[in-house]
Order: C-alpha cells, then structure tokens, then sequence
C-alpha cells in the first residue's frame, strides 16, 4: 500500500482507494477478510485511528462488512461497487469539465449533445 504523505488527498481516503484498487486486483477477494487497521497502521506507519478512518469510509460505502467482534469481510458484491462508483465520479468530473470548457468557447448545450452525438454514433 502505498501512500502520499505529500499529496492534498487525506491519508484516510488514500487508504481507502489503495484498499479499492486491492479489491479490482484481486488481491484481496469478495467474502475474504480485509487487512485491519493495526495491518494497515504497521505498513504505512501511521497512527491506527487514521487507518480505522479509512476502513469506516469503505464500510459506509458497503464494500467493507463490519460484523462486531469479528474481522472486516469485503462484501459480496464490492467489485461492481467500486466499478459503478468510480466510473460514476470519473464520468462526472469528464463532463463537468466538457461543459465548463464548452461555455467557455460558447458552445450552447444543444451544440454539444449534438456534437456528443455525432461522435457516440461515429464510434
């Protein structure tokens, strides 16, 4: 795992992505225990709660299951999970920008569909 003590992204939410990207790869499996925040903590060197921090992120996304006294599963269905978040964000941030870049130039949202249409169709 590796993290940006330099980067503007919180340690927490680096964890949380290297865990996801853990899960994409296949490193760790649907229905298989997630590393613990003592793990995570020792290999980062950082302090536990910060790693807890992280864990309680995927946990609310519902790609942790978290089941008192027990370690954290990662659920059954995490990999489309992520997939759909992640295309989700990345498709937002694509199009945010297309926009704002197209109101710049005075491209009028007609003129954009359109032109987002002709390439859709062209491919």
């Amino acid at each position: 795992m590796k993290i940006d003590f330099n980067d503007v992204v919180p340690i927490y939410i680096q964890i949380a992505d290297a865990i996801e990207d853990d899960i994409l790869a296949g490193r760790l499996r649907e229905g298989e225990n997630c590393y613990s925040q003592i793990q995570i903590a020792k290999e980062v060197n950082i302090n536990p709660a910060t790693a807890a921090k992280g864990i309680r992120v995927l946990v609310e996304r519902g790609v942790l299951n978290k089941v008192r006294g027990q370690a954290m599963t990662i659920a059954e269905n995490a990999v489309s999970m992520i997939k759909e978040r992640k295309l989700d964000q990345m498709l937002s941030e694509m199009i945010e920008n297309l926009v704002r870049e197209s109101k710049k130039l005075g491209v009028s949202e007609e003129g954009l569909v359109e032109k987002i249409r002709q390439i859709y169709e062209k491919e």
